[in-house]
């Protein structure tokens, strides 16, 4: 298949395309443009394949996106690209109902046309995968409840609201206008590549650095963590094997408090990486949790796994240890994102086709 992937130079984006370069003979055009989140040094090791393209662009460049469509005739869009930290929502919250609620729309727009000039077996063939989180449901309460498809939707900050606004465009674009849509809501990604700013790594490079690790209130807040790659997986699995109008949960079956998450993240740099002074916990540091901060999120994930033949491969403590171990090796690169050089990539990439 010939897939546009949105938002493939960041986290699970640039995993998927990893994968899917890898592991199958889809042509890939990496549509992407290049925030600080994006990072063109995740996909350093597919750069050069023969069936993988980049270009740097706006989804919201109508012009743009539309002529990509027409050159390059793609038989799927996966929809990655997304304002994603909480935090940075709650400081400035502008640029998510831009990129997330704006942009969707955009991209949703030069879709339609596109798919609407294809000819019957094409159009039939065809599916836009909008690819979402599971902060749109708010948090859980009860200690044995689980999101599933049919939860309601009660989001909590602007990053969750604006993905749930996105949600309900893709649906409302299959239910009005008849566009083949499937999407997919995942829980908390870790491993490989994934953005400094967010809890895990972030940590790793404190504990190394030997500064405080901050931890929210009293590190009792509940996630179900999914392992980037297992992710990518589930992903290929839903644009090629899903049913139209579908959503499909990802989870990966590991609730873990971020108290746990922190403290486990220490005991494996006690023994990979130990301190000439003292063990790594005692850089925790409890602070000010912030603004509706959710309590608990867990995903029923019984429906892929029943419809699609899906489970997750890694556990939490197989995955965090080739997490851990990737930082440990991968320095080089976490600094380069840490001072900012990474973002020199920006230079000269515009409309990059090699």
């Amino acid at each position: 298949m010939r897939i546009i992937i949105t938002g493939g130079a960041g986290f699970i984006g640039s995993a998927l395309i990893r994968h899917m370069l890898n592991d199958t003979q889809h042509q890939i055009l990496n549509l992407d443009k290049l925030t600080y989140a994006g990072n063109l040094e995740s996909l350093t090791s597919v750069a050069e394949h023969p069936h993988y393209r980049f270009v740097q662009a706006d989804i919201g460049d109508r012009a743009r996106v539309d002529a990509l469509l027409a050159e390059f005739q793609p038989e799927a869009i996966m929809h990655l690209a997304a304002e994603s930290h909480v935090d940075r929502s709650i400081d400035g919250p502008a640029a998510f109902i831009e990129t997330n609620i704006v942009g969707t729309y955009s991209l949703l727009e030069s879709t339609r046309a596109y798919w609407l000039g294809l000819d019957a077996e094409r159009k039939a063939a065809f599916r836009f995968h909008h690819i979402s989180t599971d902060e749109v449901y708010g948090d859980l309460h009860g200690v044995d409840d689980l999101f599933t498809e049919n939860t309601p939707y009660a989001p909590s900050s602007p990053y969750s609201a604006s993905k749930a606004a996105s949600d309900h465009l893709v649906r409302a674009w299959h239910r009005t206008y008849g566009l083949p849509v499937l999407l997919t809501n995942c829980s908390n990604n870790y491993g490989p590549y994934h953005f400094p700013e967010k809890l895990i790594p972030l940590v790793i490079l404190n504990a190394l650095d030997g500064k405080p690790l901050p931890v929210y209130g009293d590190g009792q807040q509940v996630r179900d963590w999914l392992y980037v790659e297992d992710h990518a997986r589930a992903l290929l699995k839903v644009v090629t094997e899903g049913q139209v109008s579908e959503t499909y949960n990802i989870g990966g079956h590991n609730e873990q408090t971020n108290l746990h998450v922190v403290e486990s993240i220490c005991a494996l740099l006690d023994e990979l990486a130990p301190r000439h002074t003292g063990a790594y916990k005692d850089l925790i540091t409890f602070v000010q949790d912030r603004p509706g901060h959710d309590l608990r999120y867990a995903i029923d994930a019984s429906k892929i796994q029943r419809d699609l033949g899906w489970v997750p491969q890694e556990t939490f403590a197989s995955g965090l240890r080739k997490t851990v171990q990737w930082y440990l090796n991968n320095l080089d690169w976490c600094r380069r994102v840490q001072d900012g050089s990474y973002q020199g990539q920006r230079l000269g990439t515009q409309g990059v086709t090699a």
